[in-house]
């Protein structure tokens, strides 16, 4: 069954992030081709938007994956709400996915991509893993980074993370949850090159 993924996103960071971290998780996928990403501005604006896009999008074999931060909101709630909204739409096999509890956050999971990226000392320290601890648990992530990496800007800094990121090593659960729903899907579909 090959198809596109389609990604529904919040921001236009995250669209940097997975054209660049994509085709390094699943090796063959190549944006455009494989998967789309279509930014939004903001929740208010993503969330208005995914009735319509499911409704209305036609490609044979697509399968959406909508991306959404937490934000320090109530996890369970948001995401029965977004499965609410694309069952809805007619599309139950839609991927759901909170980012806790902002995409900055899956940064602060690899302090060494981090630090590989922007050239810290505060990033290698051995102290700052472990201040750092569980990085979805972090309120305000992005002040985090910036704090730590002065010249970090958003969409900048996604398209460098992307190309950085090491997936089996990032401690943030809210990416490895993502990596793992987003690679089931492309086998699912059949987008994987196997043996």
């Amino acid at each position: 069954m090959k198809g596109r993924i389609i990604f529904l996103l919040e921001e236009p960071s995250m669209k940097e992030l997975l054209n660049r971290l994509v085709p390094r998780l699943l090796p063959g996928l190549e944006p455009e081709v494989h998967f789309t990403c279509v930014p939004h501005q903001g929740k208010t604006d993503l969330e208005r938007s995914i009735p319509r896009k499911l409704k209305a999008w036609r490609e044979p074999g697509a399968r959406f994956v909508v991306v959404e931060d937490n934000d320090n909101r109530d996890c369970g709630t948001i995401k029965a709400r977004l499965v609410t909204m694309t069952r809805d739409a007619g599309r139950e096999d839609t991927l759901v996915r909170l980012v806790c509890q902002e995409l900055e956050a899956w940064y602060l999971g690899d302090l060494p991509a981090l630090s590989e990226v922007y050239d810290s000392a505060a990033l290698r320290a051995e102290s700052t893993k472990k201040r750092i601890g569980d990085p979805d648990a972090w309120q305000k992530p992005s002040l985090e980074v910036e704090r730590m990496a002065p010249a970090f800007q958003k969409i900048q800094g996604a398209r460098l993370m992307g190309e950085t990121l090491h997936p089996c090593e990032n401690s943030s659960k809210s990416f490895q949850v993502f990596v793992s729903g987003l690679s089931r899907i492309a086998t699912e579909m059949g987008l994987l090159q196997t043996g």
